[in-house]
């Protein structure tokens, strides 16, 4: 009898062991999981600490090197990653000032699209009456996406603000394309950009003519976009300048120097730097300086000025001549021979994936050229005659001998 009870006694020990032994991995497990949220909280609240200082030092060096003069009458208003001057007349930033930092090259913040007046500005802003339905956009002055890896900054860039009314073309397309283009330097180059922008205001622009507007909103003429690198031991600005329409040139199409957007808006736009190093940066206007190693797109140039003599056509006109015979001109940039395609491919200005023209010599035809047109015409300005069709909605001429192709300046100098 006792040996059954011991037995069954073991038996029963032994059935509810794994049950403790369960219950105890459960309560580990729960001990783990609420002490990786702890951490996690943590994290979290030393990040907003770290963006907190980040957020401060910008600030600072705005302050300190990155503002425009101010005038009679400016009042800075300052947010978390961005600073401004507010127009009340047009009802728009009269300029805009950021650093973009690398910080944006991992941030991962969704856009808002929640416009809301400025609690800052003490006349007021525009207010989502005025853009509803206008025909315009509301256009960033400040991009949303420098600001992506903070959100009280991000949260910034949609006041009204830093709105201004641009072409839906502009604002979606070279527009936009420009602002990319700020942000690949940075990418490449892990360094920091000091970024002031704005349009071009005068007495005398149109405004947006809403019947339930709630303010006058001039519609600008033109945009300006001024970017320069202050950080490095050989500092550089370069500038850009659009018209609010839509834009068909490459973004590099666009550069001018600072001192011409000085001379357009009437700002002194770099004030705090030294005289000697305020005027050399705001007399250039050269892109080549701004594709650092490894920058797939160093290398690209404008395309020539239009219009060309004697009827010929620039890279960025192709496209509106698919199906006919012409002459495109342009600098080869870039040329590769592809076994796949058994063709050789002759990039015009800019690189690919982004190119807007190129010419193919196939294979077969490389019988027609007494030079390797893959090496010989890398660099120089050449002219091609043929007929212009479309493959991945990007033109192209197919070349079928050296007759078709010519520099371009015994091009312009045949009579």
């Amino acid at each position: 009898m006792m040996a059954t009870r011991y037995s069954t006694l073991l038996l029963f020990c032994i059935s509810i062991l794994p049950l403790y032994a369960q219950t105890d991995l459960s309560d580990k497990l729960r001990t783990l999981e609420e002490q990786r949220a702890a951490i996690e909280e943590q994290g979290k609240r030393i990040t907003a600490r770290v963006d907190s200082v980040k957020l401060a030092i910008i600030r600072n060096d705005l302050q300190r090197t990155g503002l425009p003069k101010l005038e009679a009458g400016d009042e800075v208003i300052v947010h978390p990653g961005h600073m401004l001057v507010y127009s009340e007349k047009h009802e728009q930033p009269k300029w805009t000032a950021h650093i973009a930092v690398p910080d944006l090259i991992t941030g991962s913040l969704a856009r808002i699209d929640s416009f809301l007046p400025d609690p800052l500005v003490k006349t007021g802003t525009a207010v989502t009456a005025d853009y509803w339905y206008s025909g315009y956009d509301r256009g960033h002055m400040v991009p949303s996406a420098d600001m992506r890896w903070t959100y009280d900054a991000l949260l910034g860039t949609y006041y009204y603000s830093n709105i201004s009314p641009q072409v839906a073309d502009l604002n979606r397309g070279k527009w936009a394309d420009l602002e990319d283009w700020g942000r690949r330097y940075v990418y490449y180059s892990k360094k920091r950009l000091f970024i002031v922008t704005g349009p071009v205001l005068r007495d005398g622009l149109p405004t947006m003519q809403k019947a339930d507007r709630k303010n006058e909103v001039s519609i600008p003429e033109y945009f300006w976009k001024v970017i320069a690198d202050l950080d490095s031991a050989e500092p550089k600005a370069i500038a850009f300048v659009m018209s609010n329409a839509k834009q068909d040139l490459p973004v590099i199409s666009y550069a001018v120097s600072v001192d011409s957007v000085e001379k357009m808006t009437g700002y002194d736009l770099f004030p705090a730097l030294d005289d000697e190093v305020e005027n050399r940066i705001e007399s250039m206007s050269e892109t080549a300086p701004w594709y650092g190693e490894g920058d797939p797109s160093a290398g690209e140039v404008p395309p020539l000025k239009a219009p060309l003599p004697k009827g010929m056509f620039n890279s960025a006109q192709a496209k509106y001549h698919v199906g006919k015979t012409v002459t495109v001109c342009g600098t080869v940039v870039s040329s590769r021979t592809t076994v796949k395609a058994k063709a050789i491919y002759l990039n015009f200005d800019t690189m690919s994936p982004n190119e807007d023209f190129y010419a193919t010599i196939w294979q077969n035809n490389g019988v027609n050229f007494s030079y390797d047109p893959e090496k010989e015409l890398l660099h120089k300005k050449v002219c091609v005659t043929g007929k212009v069709t479309m493959f991945d909605e990007i033109p192209r001429i197919s070349i079928n001998n050296e007759k078709e192709v010519v520099l371009y300046e015994d091009a312009i100098a045949a009579p």
